[in-house]
């Protein structure tokens, strides 16, 4: 296939920030402190209520983003998840004691290869796909999602990254030039991450992308920012101004290759994105010590035999939502109902979600449930129609999820997208039987004991952490905006920018 005109379309940037709120946003920028942000949304299409996934935690995010689809399609559903087939926890990293009580070999085998290998489904493309079988040169710095046409060996070219090679010992399919970390990389530069920790994942990928932008090097670059999110976890949402300032210094970098901000845009396109916002946390919720007269699975090492015949759950917490799977399909109905009378009771839970099936097993209804409220049940299909324009019928308390219906328009500001996003977790194959989510300043512990009090958090349906920032600067609009945009709204933008048909 010949390849597309080097510069019509333009050059595209998708710049992701982990976690950038609206309101720390603007609050940078008016404060001086962002004003390459600030270029971009002032000669931009700026939205300030962009919608994340649910749960809105990074992995699930991340895949949304790239394939332009909700977890029913990608099957990525949470932070820590429960494999039915493996029988065993599936943990991608909510802490460094997490990953200890599941094995770090483990845990990095999972993030690092096995998300996009195996857990991503290969039935649903990502945009590096795609634009590799359109010939467009694609191009990545370190993200959780990578998966591209062309193979990329690990680095064996220093001592760090021979000993990181003991580990991580296979090739990945990812865009033709990738960056991940100090474990893959296309090309040989001075770039380096200390492994991506944190604090210096922000600086090796403004230093691989200069690289790329002074050798012309891609036509589509996705630039991930990832400290936002760290520093927002260790010192709380007003962090931000810091962290979008060094962000902002990053992306700067970049376009001083080309010559500054104006020149560069003269060239590319820029979208410049939060995959979901966070939340101050105050207080915990310990979910397995909640549910263990049930019979818990408790944390199994790789070398371990699982010992299946004895729980009969798997509690999995994903930051501030949490998944509960019943481990025996016999008893999966009662044990879902125990579990969603049990979780109401918990302080701190806000919502239970579960679903109903048919007599042929297929989901016929999905169910919120409130402590407060009482319980909501909804459908695909009906006389409602929510702000993304599908369609809904509900029955049962509007108040569970502060909704309001005027005219057939069925209005959520309180939860965003909020059936939308919960038909998607709960209809997703790889999903538990009952999902929670928290109250605001709520987290919930993971398996290593670990939450962010004092500091900020993600996950949950409530607006606080589901709405990101997203900047659409030189790129075209689609002829009819969503009347909500949702991050998995990108994938198409970016698709549609080279002349290919969205998701």
């Amino acid at each position: 296939m010949p390849r597309a005109p080097r510069h019509s379309p333009p050059k595209l940037v998708l710049c992701v920030i982990d976690a950038l709120a609206p309101a720390m946003l603007e609050q940078a920028v008016a404060a001086g402190a962002a004003p390459t942000l600030g270029t971009l949304m002032a000669n931009g299409r700026y939205v300030p209520d962009c919608v994340a996934a649910f749960p809105s935690v990074t992995p699930v995010c991340a895949a949304s983003i790239v394939t332009g689809a909700a977890q029913d399609g990608h099957r990525i559903p949470a932070m820590n998840w429960f494999h039915r087939d493996e029988q065993r926890y599936v943990e991608y990293g909510s802490s460094f004691r997490a990953a200890q009580r599941f094995g770090i070999a483990r845990q990095l085998t999972d993030t690092v290869y096995n998300m996009n290998r195996a857990h991503l489904s290969s039935d649903t493309l990502t945009v590096f796909e795609r634009l590799d079988d359109a010939d467009v040169r694609t191009a990545g710095t370190t993200y959780l999602m990578y998966r591209g046409r062309h193979r990329h060996e690990p680095q064996r070219d220093t001592a760090l990254a021979r000993v990181v090679a003991t580990l991580m010992r296979h090739p990945v399919m990812g865009p033709r030039e990738l960056f991940y970390a100090d474990i893959f990389a296309s090309r040989r530069t001075s770039c380096r991450s200390n492994l991506g920790m944190p604090g210096i994942r922000d600086r090796h990928s403004g230093c691989v992308s200069s690289y790329l932008v002074e050798h012309d090097l891609f036509d589509f670059l996705l630039l991930s920012l990832p400290d936002n999110d760290w520093y927002s976890h260790k010192y709380g949402l007003d962090a931000q101004l810091h962290s979008i300032a060094q962000a902002d210094t990053q992306l700067a970098r970049v376009f001083s290759v080309a010559g500054g901000v104006e020149e560069f845009l003269s060239e590319h396109a820029v979208i410049a994105m939060g995959d979901h916002s966070q939340s101050d946390i105050t207080a915990t919720i310990a979910l397995q010590d909640a549910l263990a007269e049930l019979g818990v699975f408790g944390p199994v090492r790789s070398s371990e035999a699982p010992r299946a015949d004895e729980p009969r759950l798997a509690v999995c917490p994903s930051q501030r939502a949490a998944m509960v799977y019943a481990l025996h399909e016999p008893e999966r109905d009662a044990m879902r109902a125990s579990v969603a009378t049990r979780a109401l009771s918990i302080e701190g839970v806000e919502h239970v979600m579960w679903l109903a099936r048919d007599a042929h097993e297929k989901p016929s209804e999905g169910i919120i449930a409130s402590p407060v409220h009482g319980e909501l049940r909804f459908a695909p299909g009906g006389p409602v129609q929510d702000a993304r324009g599908a369609s809904w019928s509900v029955e049962g308390e509007l108040a569970t999820i502060a909704a309001t219906v005027r005219e057939g328009r069925l209005a959520t500001p309180a939860y965003p997208d909020a059936l939308g996003r919960v038909w998607a977790a709960l209809t997703c194959p790889t999903s538990g039987e009952v999902l929670l989510s928290a109250a605001p300043g709520y987290e919930f512990l993971d398996w290593g004991r670990q939450a962010h009090v004092g500091g900020g958090s993600h996950g949950s349906l409530h607006a606080c952490d589901s709405l990101g920032a997203l900047v659409v600067c030189g790129a075209q609009l689609p002829r009819t905006e969503p009347g909500q945009w949702a991050i998995r709204d990108v994938a198409a933008l970016v698709l549609e920018h080279f002349g290919l048909a969205g998701p």
